[in-house]
């Protein structure tokens, strides 16, 4: 690790220098992103938003790992992604990163205390049962453990998902439009959840959304437009995120 790394890991979680991300189509090149740097603070909740086809997804799934960006780097605690095999990436992700997506991603013939204990079993760990039910008080649904995810509500679904990034206590959790398939009451669950990952276990949170009120529970609002970004709201309520939005969307 170089001297720059290494200041960078001591207090940003996911770093994004130069990245673009270009698409092959028969209509051409398709820029998803274009230059995006950006540094993730340690402990902190970010939103993405922007319009549709701005490159939010894209970002999340590049800095998750998940894709490769075209050009640039993307470094987790001063490690570069980019130098990683595909073995080294899938340990990393188990290990440092954890994911919540509007689909829940759930085993459907596993219960709901054998969906939370998946990740550290796949890593190798030995799986702590207390930590495991913990994780599911923590989301209100202890009482659920035996449950299988289609004998669930989505909110319930949804709130196993976090209870499994908890969990797995990784260093970032990427959340892709996490309520967006639920009502407000869950939707208000979910998001108190990641907030609370963030200030009370110093998790750091990424969340794509599109929504300002979803948006307005995270420290900080990150906007991208023709995948670059464009601009930042700190500490914003959903009046000032949805007035953002409105100019970026004229």
């Amino acid at each position: 690790m170089t001297s720059t790394q290494a200041a960078i890991a001591t207090d940003v979680a996911v770093a994004l220098d130069g990245v673009t991300r270009t698409y092959r189509s028969r209509a051409g090149d398709v820029p998803a992103l274009a230059g995006v740097t950006h540094a993730f603070a340690r402990g902190s909740f970010t939103a993405v938003m922007g319009p549709s086809g701005s490159g939010k997804s894209t970002l999340l799934q590049i800095a998750a790992g998940l894709d490769r960006p075209t050009r640039g780097e993307v470094l987790l605690a001063g490690r570069p992604l980019g130098r990683l095999d595909e073995t080294e990436l899938t340990r990393l992700r188990r290990t440092s990163m954890a994911f919540v997506f509007q689909a829940y991603n759930l085993l459907d013939a596993l219960t709901a205390y054998e969906n939370v204990a998946l990740p550290v079993r796949l890593a190798g760990g030995r799986v702590d049962r207390a930590a495991v039910l913990s994780a599911l008080r923590q989301v209100g649904l202890e009482e659920k453990a035996g449950r299988r995810p289609p004998e669930l509500s989505g909110g319930q679904q949804q709130r196993i998902a976090i209870a499994r990034a908890l969990h797995a206590r990784p260093e970032v959790l990427f959340a892709d439009e996490p309520t967006g398939a639920l009502d407000r009451a869950s939707g208000r669950q979910v998001l108190e959840l990641l907030r609370s990952a963030s200030d009370e276990h110093g998790q750091t949170v990424v969340m794509v959304t599109h929504d300002p009120l979803a948006a307005s529970y995270a420290h900080s609002t990150l906007f991208l437009a023709d995948g670059r970004v464009v601009g930042r709201l700190d500490r914003a309520d959903a009046t000032r995120i949805a007035a953002a939005m409105s100019e970026l969307e004229r």
